[in-house]
């Protein structure tokens, strides 16, 4: 098995609903996503997937969450905007795009890491 990883780094704020503690308030972090994909085999020139396309879908799906109030951005306007919760929607966003990518193998996304900090993150592992 095979794994490539993209990261990417947004600040956001967000709000965690039902949450009564320090940071029930509006506050913002420096996020930190990691995206790794996975596959059985590398094509004919050595590769996985192509580092370029990825990181520009990276920015794609990430520039919807930069600079904003996630509470305010679908699906978080309903979801609660933890990092467990931003790491699966960013599963289920490059999930939808990834296999596009890279048609010849099966690929697709394996394990999605988002940092609120440099010592806190959650990990969304599909099933």
């Amino acid at each position: 098995m095979f794994e490539v990883h993209v990261t990417a780094t947004f600040p956001a704020a967000h709000a965690l609903r039902n949450y009564y503690g320090k940071t029930e308030p509006i506050h913002g972090h420096n996020w930190r996503a990691r995206i790794t994909i996975a596959g059985p085999r590398v094509d004919s020139m050595g590769m996985l997937i192509d580092f370029v396309p990825l990181q520009k879908e990276m920015g794609r799906i990430i520039g919807r969450l930069d600079h904003q109030f996630l509470n305010e951005v679908p699906p978080f306007d309903e979801v609660n905007p933890s990092a467990e919760n931003i790491a699966q929607y960013l599963w289920e966003q490059f999930s939808a795009s990834i296999p596009a990518m890279q048609p010849e193998f099966q690929v697709g996304v394996s394990r999605v890491e988002v940092w609120e900090t440099d010592n806190c993150s959650a990990v969304y592992l599909p099933k």
